[in-house]
């Protein structure tokens, strides 16, 4: 069997993630330490006990999310013997989750990513003065005719196709009123539905640019390894490992699209039969099924989650 390793983005953040795993296992409360020390805030705190509000916060949710992946990583090397440069083809992230790919695969230590996912998260929610710009869902509608509905509805703003979740889910990103006058233009072009997103900036346009400025002197600063497994990038669709080139990438994908889709698909045509989320939630496990039809799809989060994991690899 032939492995990919995927890690959660923003929206996948639940209050209580991680707590189990902290109380059952010492690797995992290792992990939140070393977060919490790295930032100077108990946020293992604010996953395990809330409040909903703050948790959701972008510069808090980002590291938080990472916290509880690596957590699960820690875990599952040490339980199941798990090792990423043996056991894994490649590794993916969605959005802010590349990071948690890349600390997975070596190339950024805990500390590093917390830290960085601290200052993207910052940036993100400061690029964007707050009700300016919105994100949309469009449903039913494949990617080209979703990234129509965003160019036509632009008309001198800024409105862009931000995320291709695939299974006929792309997420548009921009102005407040080009959105809505995309989530329009969609609906003629036949989506079956457009939703307005519960998020508290407008990521993956050109709107974030400030941000990416900040991620690319962020980054300069930081010493990236070459991971030990290959990154399937956002912004590429296709694997990396040299660490310039992940650097830009990282840089890249703050205002570029997250081509989950295509990422999918390259990771199933190159031969993987299984797919494992590591960490808070079920999305990309949930997409997994959708994109890679055949392969093995499970979600590892929870103590339950991880003894299935063992009890497969003993099967």
């Amino acid at each position: 069997m032939s492995a990919a390793f995927i890690f959660p983005g923003q929206g996948s953040q639940s209050v209580g993630m991680g707590k189990a795993l902290a109380e059952t296992f010492r690797p995992a409360r290792e992990v939140f330490d070393e977060v919490d020390a790295a930032l100077g805030q108990k946020l293992s705190a604010l996953a395990f006990e809330g409040p909903e509000a703050e948790l959701t916060l972008t510069a808090n949710a980002q590291p938080a999310l990472m916290a509880v992946s690596l957590a699960v990583l820690r875990v599952l090397e040490a339980e199941a013997g798990l090792d990423l440069a043996r056991d894994a083809k490649f590794v993916a992230g969605h959005s802010l989750g590349e990071y948690s790919a890349l600390a997975a695969a070596g190339s950024l230590t805990i500390a590093e990513t917390a830290r960085l996912l601290r200052i993207r998260g910052d940036a993100m929610q400061a690029a964007v003065p707050p009700g300016q710009g919105a994100m949309a869902a469009l449903l039913g509608l494949e990617f080209d005719a979703a990234a129509e509905a965003a160019a036509e509805a632009a008309q001198g703003e800024i409105c862009q196709a931000a995320n291709d979740n695939g299974g006929g889910q792309v997420v548009i990103s921009g102005t407040k009123a080009a959105v809505e006058r995309a989530m329009e233009i969609a609906k003629g072009k036949g989506a079956r539905r457009a939703v307005l997103l519960p998020v508290s900036a407008p990521f993956h346009c050109a709107l974030m640019q400030p941000a990416a400025d900040a991620m690319a002197k962020a980054l300069a600063g930081v010493d990236i390894r070459a991971p030990r497994v290959p990154l399937v990038a956002n912004v590429h669709a296709a694997p990396l490992t040299d660490p310039a080139a992940i650097r830009d990438s990282l840089v890249a994908q703050v205002t570029g699209t997250v081509r989950w889709r295509e990422s999918m698909a390259y990771m199933a045509n190159a031969g993987v039969t299984a797919f494992y989320e590591l960490g808070a939630g079920k999305v990309l496990s949930g997409l997994a099924k959708r994109l890679a039809e055949g392969a093995e799809a499970v979600s590892v989060g929870t103590p339950d989650d991880i003894a299935a994991f063992i009890a497969r690899r003993k099967a």
